[in-house]
């Protein structure tokens, strides 16, 4: 097994590899197109590319993804009917991990107890479900308009649900409400375009849908802790 932190591009790539891969959203969604499913892969969610079967995939730049190659899959990912499902919370946390292990050192023990860990936890996935297609296709559209003003009406209206119904049925299928998850895909894109662009700050708080800088600011302090100016340092 291999486990890497990948990004990608919004050119369309085409390939098949000999081995069997996962791909893990930590930031960002991809589009995927391959045998068996079309459609957006987003963070909470693992899609299973076969070998041998050719994919097509794009995604935004400052997007990010955990992907294991693997020769073999656990017995429960390969008598499993979907190839996208939902991951455990605790998969999904562990995953964050790994990003954050394998972005900040070279360790080769560590690094065989990761895999000896991402495959029990994939082993332990029992719940083969995937996101309603409502909510999958609020959360593209939050992803492709995150530098504008959304409001929940908006979002509803994606779905052709009342903002109540929605309300309930994002958090069923997620276990967060869709304005959090806005908030959460809008901090981390300006987390990573403080960190990997020279971007300034105005600019970045317009590319994550507020106007106000100090609006900005204010909600980047409460969810990262720090001020943007401060994260750059």
């Amino acid at each position: 097994m291999q486990l890497s932190i990948r990004s990608y591009s919004r050119q369309i790539n085409a390939h098949s590899h000999v081995h069997h891969q996962l791909v893990l959203p930590l930031q960002g969604s991809i589009r995927l197109l391959q045998t068996g499913f079309e459609g957006l892969v987003s963070p909470g969610e693992c899609v299973v590319i076969h070998a041998g079967n050719e994919h097509q995939f794009s995604a935004d730049e400052v997007a990010r993804f955990l992907v294991a190659d693997l020769q073999d899959l656990p017995a429960n990912l390969m008598q499993a009917q979907r190839l996208v499902f939902a991951i455990t919370e605790s998969l999904q946390r562990f995953c964050e991990f790994v990003e954050a292990q394998l972005s900040a050192q070279v360790n080769a023990s560590i690094e065989e107890h990761l895999k000896a860990m991402f495959w029990l936890l994939l082993s332990e996935q029992q719940d083969f479900r995937v996101i309603d297609a409502r909510i999958r296709r609020v959360q593209a559209y939050i992803e492709q308009h995150l530098n504008e003003p959304l409001t929940l009406q908006q979002l509803a209206q994606q779905a052709h649900l009342s903002s109540t119904q929605l309300k309930a049925l994002f958090r069923q299928h997620t276990g967060e409400t869709a304005m959090d998850y806005l908030t959460r895909l809008r901090m981390n894109k300006a987390k990573a375009l403080l960190l990997h662009t020279d971007l300034p700050i105005q600019h970045i708080a317009e590319h994550c849908g507020y106007l106000d800088n100090s609006a900005f600011s204010r909600r980047f302090r409460r969810y990262h802790g720090v001020s943007p100016s401060k994260m750059r340092e």
